[in-house]
């Protein structure tokens, strides 16, 4: 199977999300995640699509330069905010009873609703996406799609839950990565993405509430019988959290946010001893000084507001006695101290963390595996599963010619005794021994030259250079001694 690489963009209201994985058949490996401040973004909407650009475009290059790709394509998701859901219902009659219902035919017919439903003001609207609630057929009513597929019916008709967006958002969407001179693959719809990468099947068919805390949207989708049923989003998160620090505290909403990060709890009553210790900000005479209680009672008042109205839409759906599996709260904003008990203690439903599933590895930080990396890791996913391609390009590998390792030969004018010299003496022959004469030693002309080292060659080189030198040693000691 070819390999192939995805490249995700979570453009939140506080940070950007950047997430390329690469993929071989059903092997996900997230190679690069990090999340960089984001400009431009008000309540997951794009206020100054300029600004979003320059700081995208800082981002982006530095993922290229680290991971020596070029990103030509990327998903990204649509705004949270501002969404109206709207049913819609579409019906066909087919010309063949005796066939099976085919999933082409089921997805002829979402696309039928969504072209015939009539948006109230279309040059300022545009459709999301659509959830199949049920189907009818002939005999049968309230099916979902896994089980009308292949059943025989003369008819076919349809129920939709249609999710309608401002178009100037989707509009800034592009006008961004048209700066870039990057396509967009696919837009996707958040809530449906993050619920495949953090809920289970069992918890959306049982029933459960996903409540995703960004830093300006709070969503909340409602699933059950394996089926987002319900969606509903609150325009405000964890960065009004921010600003009643900074607003209190008299200081920068940077600042803020750090100590939002680093001391920033819910319940004050839980605090123990850290609810003693004082701050104390040192940025210019006279310093400031606040204490930590102080600090977890704003941000405790400004969560309560949240649950709250979180628990009004859910009572809205008419599905609140439908949650066996309770809720389940994603988002950056979920990594504050003590949120998920106070959601418990005010909702009274069995609550828990959502982390992406392991549906992947990952060879970067742990940040991926965080809360906030949830809307990224479901666009990688829900883009594997639409078989989009390849999204980057990788530079051509050039392949160094391998250097040829050099050995050490030494050449020299000295004539070598021969093997026989070296092993017989004419005495033992019984022929009178002259009297040798002394040759007259001449300085030795060495000079080192350096040859690729051959296989079957450099071993036996080096043999018989030292058979050369050893009988020369034998040789001069002869002599010697005589």
């Amino acid at each position: 199977m070819e390999e192939k690489y995805i490249a995700s963009i979570d453009l939140g209201s506080s940070k950007f999300g950047l997430c390329v994985a690469r993929v071989n058949g059903e092997d996900i490996q997230i190679v690069y995640y990090k999340e960089t401040p984001s400009e431009g973004i008000r309540t997951s909407l794009i206020s100054n699509p300029m600004k979003a650009a320059n700081r995208l475009k800082e981002a982006i290059r530095e993922a290229e330069r680290e991971l020596m790709i070029q990103i030509l394509q990327v998903v990204v998701g649509m705004p949270r905010s501002e969404v109206a859901q709207v049913t819609a219902s579409a019906r066909i009659e087919r010309t063949n009873a005796d066939d099976y219902i085919s999933s082409e035919e089921v997805q002829n017919l979402k696309s039928m609703a969504l072209e015939t439903y009539p948006l109230s003001n279309p040059d300022r609207q545009i459709m999301y996406g659509a959830v199949a609630q049920s189907f009818s057929i002939d005999d049968e009513i309230q099916l979902v799609e896994n089980e009308v597929v292949g059943t025989l019916s003369s008819s076919l008709e349809g129920n939709f839950k249609v999710f309608v967006g401002n178009r100037s958002a989707t509009t800034a969407l592009d006008k961004i990565f048209n700066q870039l001179d990057i396509a967009i693959a696919k837009k996707y719809f958040l809530p449906e993405v993050v619920a495949h990468a953090v809920l289970t099947e069992d918890e959306m068919a049982g029933g459960v509430a996903l409540i995703d805390v960004g830093a300006g949207v709070t969503s909340v989708a409602i699933y059950h019988g394996g089926i987002m049923r319900y969606y509903a989003s609150i325009p405000f998160a964890g960065k009004v959290i921010t600003n009643d620090i900074r607003t209190e505290c008299s200081i920068s909403e940077d600042l803020a946010e750090k100590i939002k990060r680093r001391f920033g709890a819910c319940i004050p009553g839980k605090l123990a001893s850290l609810s003693e210790k004082v701050l104390q900000i040192r940025l210019e005479p006279p310093y400031k000084e606040v204490p930590v209680r102080y600090i977890s009672e704003i941000i405790d008042c400004r969560c309560r507001e949240i649950i709250e109205a979180v628990l009004y839409y859910i009572q809205e759906s008419g599905l609140q006695n439908s949650l066996r599996s309770g809720l389940v709260i994603t988002g950056g904003g979920a990594e504050l101290a003590n949120f998920v008990p106070l959601v418990k203690e005010i909702s009274g439903y069995e609550v828990r963390k959502g982390y992406p599933r392991y549906m992947f590895s990952a060879s970067v930080g742990s940040g991926v595996y965080s809360t906030g990396a949830t809307s990224a890791i479901g666009m990688v996913l829900a883009a594997k599963e639409d078989h989009l391609p390849d999204c980057v390009t990788r530079p051509e590998k050039v392949e160094e010619p391998a250097e040829e390792e050099m050995i050490e030969v030494e050449v020299t004018n000295e004539t070598p005794s021969t093997p026989d010299e070296m092993l017989f003496a004419p005495e033992e022959f019984g022929e009178p021994i002259p009297e040798p004469e002394k040759p007259k030693k001449q300085p030795p002309m060495t000079k080192k030259v350096k040859v690729p080292k051959k296989e079957g060659t450099g071993i036996l080189s080096i043999f018989w250079s030292k058979v050369e030198k050893t009988a020369l040693n034998i040789y001069d000691k002869a002599n010697e001694e005589e």
